[in-house]
């Protein structure tokens, strides 16, 4: 069990930044997000993807401001016919890293607040979240204009299986023994 733990947290190592030594100002970091990076998140919505994720910081003496940018595509399942499809994201946020003697949780989302004794943020899944969140509550094939059209034969099939539950709708209201129930109303 702790050679798994082990092995999925390791595709995460490289979204740790070391902020101690940096001087107060700014710096960029790039990071490359792949198929690895989703396999590391047990629950997570997306499961394939490439993206580059591009994270400004912002040092300052009480505090880190991150601007994140990530951009690539995702591989979603469409919700009418079930096809993969590759989704476009574009998503810009900022974050916010206070330093408190106690870890204390904020109740503002935009906040993080870090023992000052951290010497590092990992942003794994701070990135996770925000690709998370921006993808569709209704995924269907090309909404966002790719041009990729839902699979007809697979919506046929789909609308034959449904007239094929009403026809079995229609054959149980006939049931004798239903006409005798509606009769004691």
């Amino acid at each position: 069990m702790r050679a798994k733990i082990l092995l999925q947290l390791k595709p995460l190592k490289q979204f740790s930044i070391p902020f101690t030594g940096l001087k107060i100002g700014k710096h960029q970091f790039e990071f490359e997000i792949d198929n690895s990076f989703f396999e590391a998140f047990e629950y997570s919505l997306v499961k394939k993807g490439s993206l580059n994720a591009t994270v400004g910081l912002d040092k300052q003496e009480t505090m880190l401001i991150l601007q994140i940018h990530v951009k690539g595509t995702v591989k979603l399942e469409c919700d009418k016919c079930l096809a993969e499809f590759n989704s476009p994201l574009d998503i810009k946020e900022r974050q916010i890293v206070k330093f408190a003697e106690d870890e204390l949780e904020s109740d503002d989302l935009e906040i993080i607040v870090l023992n000052k004794k951290e010497s590092a943020i990992d942003i794994s899944e701070i990135i996770y979240e925000f690709i998370n969140v921006s993808v569709p509550f209704i995924k269907i094939c090309g909404q966002d204009g790719d041009g990729q059209e839902c699979d007809q034969e697979m919506i046929a099939r789909l609308e034959s299986l449904s007239h094929g539950a009403d026809k079995k709708e229609e054959l149980t209201s006939d049931d004798p023994r239903w006409a005798a129930l509606k009769k004691l109303k």
